[in-house]
């Protein structure tokens, strides 16, 4: 089966390799990714996870800044007259001219079980909401925000201690043979695409640097949720004596310690906790201040012996 792959972040690789795993299957005719980024100390143009194992299998690479009218990729499609367009991460919006194309589809590895956590950041709405089961869906791309038809779904759980980090890699290797499966049921004619119910739709848009902002007045279980979600950004803080406070690390207070205003600080011992809505507690374990490096509550405490009135937030 000839293919065209669309991908950019280490969360697609995955899937470039099992095709190439899979070369007496399917054959990448082509690779198409974002262009090449500054990253690093230097900033240096640096190319994407998906460009370096495209180059590493000497597989031609299109990296056009944008699709939608780009009447050369869209020769340079026409001419590969691909059965599948396989798309994962790839970080555009797919025209109609494209979604057209391919007599398989445009068929998209998406990290939920969709019609669930629709948009840019389904894992990290999904851990942020509370969820403990997530998985991945293979759909058919249209016109719309992954409002495609479903193909293949696969559950995987959310641990207790996941962020974002952790669970993305597991997702992307789990989409991995989901695809490889799909595409062999949708030549055979084995699988039955299923329109996704509009009224289960949630939605998990693009993060912003103030999803991080912690609201105390939400509960502790809502926050450290929030907190693992958006790890490793825009994490998750606050502020303390004017200055900008990260935290890295917290967990519910398994009970109150004491009366807590919502973001008010108890210190015992060698603990720091914050008090939350809904009469609950933060116990605080890794922080960090703005300008200094990640150090423990107990490293916190002993270097800005926070005063018990003390309310973070307040500026």
């Amino acid at each position: 089966m000839d293919v065209v792959f669309c991908g950019t972040p280490r969360f697609a690789a995955p899937t470039l390799s099992a095709l190439l795993a899979a070369a007496g299957e399917f054959r990448v005719r082509l690779v198409v990714c974002q262009p090449d980024r500054p990253a690093g100390r230097g900033m240096a143009l640096t190319p994407s996870p998906v460009k370096q194992i495209a180059l590493a299998h000497a597989l031609p690479v299109a990296q056009p800044e944008k699709i939608r009218n780009n009447q050369e990729l869209r020769s340079q499609l026409e001419a590969i007259q691909p059965e599948a367009i396989v798309v994962v991460a790839y970080g555009r919006i797919i025209p109609p001219w494209m979604i057209a194309l391919p007599p398989l589809g445009n068929i998209n590895v998406h990290a939920s079980l969709l019609p669930k956590y629709r948009g840019a950041a389904p894992i990290q709405w999904a851990i942020a909401r509370g969820e403990t089961i997530t998985g991945v869906t293979t759909m058919r791309i249209d016109e719309g925000l992954d409002t495609g038809d479903t193909l293949l779904q696969q559950e995987l759980p959310i641990a207790p201690e996941d962020t974002a980090e952790t669970l993305a890699p597991r997702l992307a290797e789990l989409g991995a043979p989901l695809l490889l499966e799909t595409l062999r049921g949708l030549k055979r004619s084995t699988i039955q695409s299923r329109p996704q119910d509009p009224a289960a739709a949630t939605l998990a848009p693009l993060l912003k640097k103030e999803d991080g902002l912690i609201d105390f007045g939400r509960s502790a279980e809502e926050i450290v949720n929030r907190l693992r979600g958006f790890t490793p950004w825009p994490g998750a803080y606050t502020s303390f004596r004017g200055k900008t406070l990260h935290f890295w690390e917290a967990r519910p207070a398994p009970r109150l310690p004491g009366p807590l205003l919502p973001g008010q600080l108890l210190v015992q011992g060698a603990c720091l906790y914050a008090g939350c809505g809904q009469n609950t507690a933060l116990e605080v374990v890794t922080l960090q201040l703005e300008g200094k490096k990640r150090m423990s509550a107990r490293d916190f405490l002993h270097g800005y012996r926070p005063k018990a009135n003390e309310k973070l937030g307040d500026h």
